[in-house]
C-alpha cells in the first residue's frame, strides 16, 4: 500500500512539472489575454518568441497598449527593436503620450531616439512640459571695468527631431554663458546692465543658441546679478606696478653704467698721474744733462729754485684748490 501511494505521488509530481513546463513553453494564458484585448498573436508565434530569446509577455503587453491607444504596430518591429537592445514598453508609452499631445512622433523616430541612449518618454514629457535649467554663476566685465556675476534660468523644450545627433544640456549652458559674457562685455557701463537686466536676455535670445541642440530655448530669465571686482582698476594697478619695476630696472642699469664709467675715469686719472710722475722724474736728469753740456749754469739753477719757492709760498697763502705745491 505504501509503495502504491509513493508511486501515485511521483506520477502526480511529474504531471505537475510537465504541465508547468508546457504552460511555460506554450503560454496559453498570455495568448488568451492578447485575444480578448484585440491583438492577434498565434500560439506558434509565442513559442517561437521564446526560441528567439524574446520575452513574449513584453511584446504582448506592448501590442495591447498600442492597440488600446489606437496606434497600430507590428509584432516583428517590436521584436526587432528588443533584439537591438531597445526598451519596447518605453517606446510604446512615448508613442501613446505623443499621440495624446498631438506631437509628430512615429515609431521609427521613437526607436532611433531610444537606441541613441536618450529617454524618449522623458523627451516627450519635456516637449509638453518645458524644463527649467539653472546656469552656474557667469562672470563678465563691462566696458567700464566692473565685473558682474550673473545667474540665469533657461526654459527649454525638447526638440524631438533633433534628439538624435543633437547637443545636450551642457552645450546649451555653455552657449548661454558665452552669450551672457558677450552681452555684458558690450555694455558701456555696469549700471546700464543693472538697470535693464532684460537687455541680456534679448541679446542672448537673438543669437539663436539652440541651433544644433536637442532643445528649443523658450526664454532666458536673469535670476540674479551681483557686482564683483573692479577689474579695470586691478589691471591698471598691475600695469603701474609693471611700469614701476621696468623703470627701476632701467634706473639700476643706468646707475651701474655710471659707476662703471666713474671707475673707468678714476683708472684713467691714475694712469695720467703716473705719466706726470714719470715726466717729473725726467726733469732732474735733464737738468744734469744741461749742466754737463754747459747749457745751464749755477746761477740759472738758483733762479729756478727761487721761482719754485716763490710759487709754493703764493700757493700756501692763497690756498688755491686743485693747485699742487711744487716739491723741493
Amino acid at each position: 500500500m505504501d509503495t502504491n501511494l509513493a508511486y501515485l505521488i511521483g506520477i502526480v509530481a511529474v504531471a505537475v512539472v510537465g504541465l508547468a513546463l508546457l504552460l511555460y513553453i506554450v503560454p496559453i494564458g498570455l495568448w488568451f489575454q492578447a485575444l480578448i484585448s484585440g491583438v492577434r498573436v498565434s500560439l506558434i508565434q509565442l513559442i517561437f518568441m521564446r526560441w528567439r530569446k524574446v520575452p513574449p509577455r513584453a511584446i504582448v503587453n506592448a501590442l495591447v497598449t498600442s492597440t488600446k491607444a489606437g496606434i497600430p504596430l507590428k509584432r516583428d518591429d517590436l521584436e526587432a527593436h528588443f533584439l537591438a537592445g531597445g526598451h519596447v514598453q518605453l517606446v510604446v508609452n512615448s508613442l501613446v503620450s505623443a499621440d495624446k499631445a498631438n506631437l509628430d512622433l512615429n515609431f521609427k523616430m521613437a526607436t532611433a531616439i531610444d537606441l541613441a541612449g536618450r529617454d524618449v518618454l522623458e523627451a516627450v514629457q519635456m516637449s509638453v512640459n518645458p524644463k527649467v535649467i539653472n546656469t552656474p554663476p557667469v562672470k563678465a566685465v563691462a566696458r567700464d571695468g566692473i565685473e558682474l556675476i550673473c545667474k540665469a534660468r533657461v526654459t527649454v523644450r525638447a526638440n524631438i527631431k533633433q534628439l538624435v545627433g543633437g547637443a545636450g544640456e551642457e552645450t546649451v549652458l555653455a552657449r548661454v554663458g558665452e552669450g551672457i559674457v558677450s552681452s555684458i562685455g558690450s555694455a558701456q557701463s555696469h549700471k546700464a546692465v543693472l538697470e535693464n537686466p532684460d537687455f541680456i536676455s534679448r541679446v542672448v535670445l537673438e543669437k539663436g543658441l539652440d541651433a544644433g541642440t536637442a532643445f528649443e530655448i523658450l526664454s532666458i530669465d536673469i535670476a540674479d546679478i551681483d557686482i564683483g571686482k573692479n577689474i579695470g582698476a586691478v589691471l591698471q594697478m598691475d600695469q603701474a606696478n609693471a611700469d614701476k619695476n621696468i623703470a627701476q630696472a632701467k634706473a639700476e642699469e643706468r646707475r651701474a653704467m655710471a659707476v662703471a664709467l666713474e671707475q673707468e675715469m678714476i683708472a684713467k686719472a691714475q694712469e695720467a698721474r703716473a705719466k706726470v710722475i714719470e715726466a717729473e722724474v725726467e726733469v732732474p736728469l735733464a737738468m744734469a744733462e744741461a749742466f754737463r753740456k754747459g747749457h745751464m749754469g749755477i746761477m740759472d739753477y738758483y733762479k729756478f729754485r727761487n721761482i719754485e719757492a716763490d710759487t709754493n709760498m703764493r700757493n700756501s697763502i692763497t690756498d688755491v684748490p686743485g693747485t699742487d705745491k711744487v716739491d723741493d
